[in-house]
């Protein structure tokens, strides 16, 4: 009899390391594995969006059911006045709604209806957004669930703790940024965090630190700066620049005094800190997950909930918030004057183009890719720079700031401008010397 059991539970053991190894496979490649398909390349997942994108009327129709649901849903649950916060954006949801409409219809006011406003903003920001990220999450469970997170995890702990103080896992988190996008990797930290894989500080480093843009919008930046012909060194070094960045301001305020508690005082899931054969340690740790993992079938529908809801959610304030930040950035002399505390800093470095290349920097805020705009009749290095900087600040209201605020990470506007403006900082201070020396 206990011949049977045992006969039982090994075969059980197998099924789940298959199970494990097919995974997790299934998961690299939909999420970090670029493919050349129809003259594109990008990840599985981008491909899957840009197809559907291709659907006759599926960017306005989509588009304008995720919005509308959106801005409708905190007035019929009663919760749009809950706290200012939440008042603010369900007001700045009706602003998304009725700009929406405006790109959809083509119908308002000429300067709104520009090519580089309301229309990119629906358009080549909004609607990619809330079109991969429920895709993504349908693939997410390949990701998180199964052991893979704490497969790597193990290898990467002795450098993800010292450098970035965050768990071997957020590696995942780190890579799903530069090779998927930023609400993908949004789409992750929030789901581990509330497993209790992250505390509060952890959460807040790795949403504020790792979630960047795609290297497909690298490549578009890219391009705008006519750099592509540097592609190679501008994506190396902008990586390089991003996770310095990061390593900075995990240590200083806001991020160094945030909590190291964890969601809804949920049970943690720390990491191990065994020692021993490291491919076995974390063979036997992702084994672990995979056993405790609920069925797939399970997971991939709680993850296109959870992600169709995150998608509803943002739809509506990337849309008001990326035309307002647009808006400004075109009519006002904000970010002209925001501009003054970046050029001190332009003028030091000794950069050719130092006033131009501070308003560029301050634009950031807004959006990451108006700067590129601005920029482009700069001089080489100033270009170069820029675009670095473009990528490297992560946190722009057009679209990060958004989906960073929709997620359960506690983490105020005013931390993430402060945290911006550090990143900017940094990013020039980093960069200049780089490009300098390469150039």
């Amino acid at each position: 009899m206990n011949s049977i059991i045992n006969t039982s539970r090994k075969k059980g053991k197998n099924v789940n390391g298959i199970k494990l190894v097919i995974y997790s496979l299934i998961g690299i490649f939909m999420f970090f594995v670029s493919i050349t398909f129809a003259g594109k390349k990008t990840i599985p997942i981008d491909h899957i969006v840009t197809w559907i994108r291709k659907i006759p009327y599926f960017i306005p129709i989509y588009g304008g059911i995720m919005i509308t649901v959106g801005t409708m849903l905190p007035f019929i649950n009663k919760t749009w006045n809950k706290n200012k916060t939440t008042t603010v954006f369900s007001l700045l949801n009706i602003l998304g709604l009725v700009t929406a409409f405006m790109a959809i219809f083509n119908v308002g006011p000429a300067f709104l209806l520009d090519p580089n406003m309301v229309p990119y903003v629906f358009k080549t920001v909004v609607v990619p957004v809330i079109a991969i990220v429920p895709i993504g999450a349908v693939f997410l469970a390949f990701l998180v669930d199964y052991g893979l997170m704490e497969f790597i995890g193990v290898f990467m702990r002795s450098v993800m703790r010292p450098i970035w103080k965050t768990p071997g896992r957020s590696a995942i988190d780190a890579v799903a940024s530069f090779v998927g996008s930023y609400s993908l990797a949004l789409l992750v930290t929030n789901r581990v965090y509330k497993e209790g894989k992250y505390n509060t500080k952890e959460a807040a480093i790795i949403a504020t630190g790792f979630s960047t843009v795609s290297a497909t919008f690298m490549i578009i930046v890219a391009n705008t700066l006519g750099i592509m012909e540097h592609w190679s060194a501008f994506f190396w070094i902008t990586l390089v620049v991003t996770f310095a960045v990061t390593a900075i301001t995990a240590r200083i305020y806001p991020l160094n005094k945030k909590p190291e508690t964890y969601y809804n005082n949920v049970e943690p899931d720390l990491e191990s800190e065994e020692k021993g054969d490291t491919i076995k340690r974390a063979w036997e740790e992702g084994m672990k997950t995979m056993e405790k993992a609920p069925s797939l079938l399970h997971n991939i529908s709680a993850n296109l909930r959870d992600g169709i809801k995150l998608a509803i959610n943002i739809g509506p304030n990337i849309m008001s918030i990326g035309v307002l930040a647009l808006l400004a950035a075109e009519y006002t002399k904000i970010f002209d004057i925001g501009g003054y505390l970046f050029y001190p800093f332009t003028a030091l470095l000794g950069m050719p183009d130092p006033l131009l290349a501070a308003k560029a920097s301050a634009i950031t805020l807004a959006d990451m890719y108006v700067p590129a705009i601005i920029a482009k009749g700069a001089g080489f290095s100033t270009r170069f720079i820029i675009a670095i900087v473009c990528i490297s600040e992560i946190l722009f209201l057009s679209a990060s700031v958004p989906c960073v605020l929709s997620t359960d990470i506690p983490i105020s506007l005013k931390d993430i401008v402060i945290i911006w403006f550090e990143r900017v900082v940094l990013s020039l201070i980093i960069a200049a010397p780089i490009v300098y020396l390469f150039f």
